[in-house]
């Protein structure tokens, strides 16, 4: 997305346990402001821990959960594991806490969370063969197991929110904070 934007970046692994960070915080975590806490604390970690190697740099660091019915998901690791997120998902509405940060050195120094309602419609079995085949391995990257960008779209009945945000990234709000530490033309 950054790239889409015209933004030149590099990238650098983190290299954190977001599953452990996740279970660390997951008590009492089936509340929108808990799963945000969640969503923040991934994304601040994973800039915080890349900062501490770039001296001075600022670094985005961002990171997405779904709640859904009071549970939070995690991505899935192979086909079977995103038939399970998709049959869980189906015929029901599910949130999106989409979290950015940016920090230097040490510290966190500017963060914002998003989030988007998504109703997944009554697809068929087969509708759902279908779409596993033509889209794993690509999904597992995804939260919800799917990438709305593309085929995932005909898994929605409603879609309530910022497309950015659905996709993991708060774009605008990011492009704004970039501009305000001078790092894009205002």
């Amino acid at each position: 997305m950054l790239a889409s934007a015209g933004v030149e970046f590099t990238t650098a692994m983190p290299g954190i346990d977001e599953e452990a960070i996740k279970a660390a915080h997951l008590e009492g975590a089936s509340d929108h402001s808990r799963a945000r806490a969640i969503a923040e604390v991934l994304a601040s970690r994973k800039a915080l821990t890349v900062a501490q190697r770039h001296a001075g740099a600022l670094v985005v660091g961002s990171d997405q959960i779904l709640i859904c019915d009071g549970k939070i998901f995690s991505k899935a690791i192979d086909e079977a594991g995103a038939r399970e997120t998709l049959c869980a998902l189906r015929r029901r509405e599910h949130e999106l806490i989409a979290a950015v940060v940016i920090a230097r050195d040490d510290a966190v120094i500017w963060k914002h969370a998003d989030s988007a309602r998504l109703t997944m419609r009554d697809f068929s079995d087969e509708f759902l063969d279908q779409y596993l085949t033509s889209e794993i391995p690509e999904v597992l990257g995804s939260v919800g197991c799917y990438r709305i960008e593309g085929r995932g779209a005909q898994l929605f009945a409603h879609v309530a929110g910022d497309q950015f945000s659905i996709r993991g990234l708060p774009l605008l709000p990011l492009l704004e904070a970039l501009r305000g530490f001078g790092v894009l033309v205002r």
